[in-house]
Order: structure tokens, then C-alpha cells, then sequence
């Protein structure tokens, strides 16, 4: 805070991908009081494989088959393509089952 007046000054780091429309909802949460300003600061890899899933005993042990965690990495590499048009390989239907009707045709 500034001494004096009733100004915050915050100053975070946060991947690209994150910040689009950041501007937007901080006008909307805040009811136009805050004003952001962004600024480019450097540039980090994300030392996850985003094509990555478990395939040792070890692995398939500690994750399952599945991997059910957040893979960031996965997770901004689809969000760009999608964004772009690009392909990207999602399910659509995970859990599918049978639907049935319980009452009888006649």
C-alpha cells in the first residue's frame, strides 16, 4: 500500500495463457476500481510432458491408468489449439453407459 492514499500495488507472475480477460474480470470483481497493468516479464518452460501417461509398474502403482491428475502442460496445449481451430484430442463421452428405460414398451 502507498502511504497516504488509498492505492495497492500487487505484483504476481502468471503463465500467458492465464492472463487472457484477466483485465476484463478484475473490472467486473472489482466494479471498475482496479486498473491492471501488464507487462511481459520472462519466459519459463513447463518441465511437463504434456503427452506423458503412466506406463511402468512403478507409475500405473502411483497414478493409475488413468493419470486423473492436472497436466498443465496437456491442459494449455489444448487450450491453445482449441482457441487456434486446431485439432485436439478429447473424449466426449468418458463414462458412457447403456441408458435404459425402465418402464416396459408395449
Amino acid at each position: 500500500m502507498i502511504e497516504g492514499s488509498g492505492m495497492w500495488i500487487l505484483e504476481a507472475v502468471i503463465p500467458v495463457i492465464e492472463s487472457f480477460d484477466l483485465a476484463n474480470e478484475l473490472r467486473v470483481k472489482t466494479s471498475g476500481l482496479a486498473i491492471p497493468q501488464l507487462s511481459f516479464s520472462h519466459w519459463e518452460t513447463i518441465e511437463q510432458d504434456p503427452f506423458w501417461i503412466p506406463s511402468t509398474e512403478e507409475e500405473l502403482e502411483q497414478f493409475g491408468d488413468k493419470a486423473d491428475f492436472e497436466n498443465k502442460a496437456k491442459t494449455y496445449m489444448d487450450s491453445i489449439r482449441e482457441r487456434k481451430g486446431l485439432y485436439v484430442d478429447k473424449k466426449l463421452v468418458e463414462f458412457a453407459e447403456k441408458q435404459r428405460t425402465l418402464s416396459k414398451n408395449k
